[in-house]
C-alpha cells in the first residue's frame, strides 16, 4: 500500500502540474478549456465553473486538459437524431442533450435536421418530431452539450478554439506544461534543502558510503568507509569504475580488493546479484559515499535551481547515450516508476520529494522532444507556421499528429511490456 500511495503521489503530481500549465495559459489566452480532469477513466463526478468542466475520474493517475479545437471536441450530431433542447428567455438554446442517460426538465424534444455549433450557431429540427413544425433555434455562444458519459461541457465556437488564438499564445500554451515541470522540480529541490538543512554531495571516489544488508558486499564483510581498490583485477579509482566493472559480471564470481580506513588491504571474492532496477545488470549492494554540506538560506534557494540543472544535464546525457545505442532497457514507463517508488517509499519523505523532482525534470525534457503528439512536436509545428507565415492545413496537422501518436503508443506498449518482462517474469 505504501508503494502504491507513493506511486500515485509521484506520478499524479507531476502529470497534474504539467497539465495545469497548459490549463492556466490556455485560459489566459482566451482558449476555451472544455474539461480539466483529475485522474483517468470513468468519471466519478464533475462540476462546471467559468466555462470549464472539472472532473474527477476513477483511476487516480495523472489527468488531462481538453481544449476547444484540439481533436474531436463535439458529440457527433447527425440528421434524424432525437435531441432535447433547453432554451433561455430569449429563445436561445443553452443546453443540448443528445443522450437518453440524462433527462432535462422543461426541455423541447427535437428531431435534428442540421446544425452548426462552430460558426453559425444554430440547430434546425422538427419540434416534437412533427415534420410540419420545422424550426431553427439560435444557439447561445456559451451553450453546453451533454456528452455520452453524462458530462456537461461547453460547445466550442470558432473564436474560442485553440487555432483561433495568436501564434504566440499557442506557443506559450504548448510550452507551459514542460515549464511547470521544471518549476515543480525547482520548488521540490528547495523544499528538500530546507528540510535537510543542507545537501549531500556525492563523493566520486571509491570510498563506500553504505552497504546494503544481504547484498553481495555485505555477505563478504565489506563495511562503510572501505575503499574498493579493484574489481576482477581492474583498478577502480572511482565509484563509477566500480559500478561499470560490477554491472557486467552478473552471476559471476569476481575477485575484489578492499582497503579499510587503516590502509589494510584484503582480497575477497563476491558474486554480483541482479539489480532491482535492471535485471540484466549486476550489483553488489553498495552505495556511493556522500558528504553533507550545510547551506545558508540563499544557498537552499539556489540548490533548487542548480539541482534541476544538474538533473537536466544527466537526462540529456542519457538521451545521447540512447541515440548512440538504442535499447528498451534504457527506457522506463509506469511499471519502472512503480518499482522505483517501491524503493523510495521506505526511505522517507525527503527521498520521495527528490524522486518526484527528478521525474518532473525528466517529464519536462521528454515532452520537449520534437515528436508529433508531444508538446515538442506541437512547438515544432508552431515554428513551421512562424517560418511559413501560415499554419499547415488541419488535415496535414491531424495526419502528422496521428502518426506521432501511433509511434508513441507503440513505444509505450513496448516499454511497458519490456518492464513487466524484466521485473516480473525473468
Amino acid at each position: 500500500m505504501k508503494t502504491f500511495l507513493t506511486f500515485i503521489f509521484v506520478f499524479g503530481l507531476i502529470v497534474l502540474i504539467h497539465e495545469f500549465g497548459h490549463f492556466i495559459l490556455a485560459k489566459r489566452g482566451g482558449i476555451l478549456v472544455r474539461e480539466f480532469s483529475i485522474g483517468m477513466g470513468p468519471k466519478l463526478f464533475y462540476h462546471r465553473h467559468n466555462g470549464t468542466t472539472y472532473t474527477v475520474r476513477l483511476l487516480p493517475v495523472g489527468g488531462y486538459v481538453r481544449m476547444a479545437g484540439e481533436g474531436e471536441d463535439e458529440t457527433d450530431l447527425s440528421p434524424g437524431m432525437p435531441l432535447s433542447l433547453e432554451l433561455n428567455d430569449q429563445g436561445e438554446v443553452i443546453k443540448i442533450n443528445p443522450t437518453k442517460k440524462v433527462h432535462l426538465p422543461n426541455s423541447i424534444p427535437v428531431e435534428l435536421i442540421s446544425c452548426d455549433l462552430v460558426d453559425e450557431l444554430y440547430i434546425k429540427g422538427y419540434e416534437n418530431g412533427d415534420e410540419t413544425k420545422e424550426k431553427t433555434y439560435p444557439v447561445n455562444h456559451d451553450a453546453t452539450i451533454i456528452e455520452e458519459d453524462g458530462i456537461e461541457t461547453q460547445i466550442a465556437p470558432r473564436d474560442v478554439q485553440f487555432q483561433s488564438a495568436s501564434l504566440s499564445r499557442r506557443i506559450m500554451t504548448n510550452f507551459a506544461g514542460p515549464l511547470n515541470n521544471f518549476l515543480l522540480a525547482i520548488i521540490l529541490f528547495m523544499i528538500v534543502a530546507f528540510m535537510s538543512g543542507g545537501t549531500y554531495t556525492s563523493d566520486p571516489s571509491n570510498t563506500i558510503g553504505a552497504v546494503i544488508e544481504n547484498g553481495a558486499a555485505h555477505e563478504v564483510g565489506v563495511k562503510p568507509g572501505d575503499k574498493i581498490i579493484s574489481v576482477n583485477e581492474v583498478k577502480t579509482p572511482s565509484y563509477e569504475d566500480i559500478v561499470k566493472n560490477v554491472s557486467s559480471n552478473l552471476g559471476n564470481s569476481v575477485p575484489v580488493v578492499v582497503e579499510n580506513d587503516k590502509g589494510e588491504q584484503r582480497s575477497l571474492t563476491l558474486t554480483p546479484k541482479k539489480s532491482d532496477d535492471d535485471p540484466n545488470r549486476g550489483v553488489i549492494g553498495v552505495q556511493m559515499n556522500t558528504i553533507f554540506e550545510p547551506l545558508s538560506f540563499m544557498g537552499k534557494i539556489k540548490y533548487g535551481f542548480t539541482e534541476t540543472a544538474n538533473n537536466s544535464l544527466m537526462i540529456f546525457k542519457a538521451l545521447g547515450d540512447l541515440i548512440t545505442g538504442f535499447s528498451l532497457n534504457k527506457l522506463g514507463g509506469p511499471v519502472m516508476i512503480f518499482k522505483m517508488s517501491e524503493s523510495v517509499s521506505n526511505s522517507g519523505i525527503i527521498a520521495i520529494l527528490s524522486f518526484t523532482a527528478m521525474l518532473s525534470v525528466n517529464l519536462g525534457i521528454m515532452n520537449l522532444i520534437p515528436l508529433p503528439g508531444l508538446d515538442g512536436g506541437k512547438l515544432a509545428l508552431n515554428a513551421v507556421e512562424g517560418v511559413r507565415g501560415k499554419p499547415l492545413s488541419q488535415e496535414k496537422e491531424v495526419m502528422i499528429t496521428m502518426v506521432g501518436v501511433v509511434i508513441l503508443v507503440g513505444l509505450m506498449v513496448a516499454v511497458t511490456w519490456n518492464d513487466i518482462h524484466r521485473f516480473f517474469i525473468q
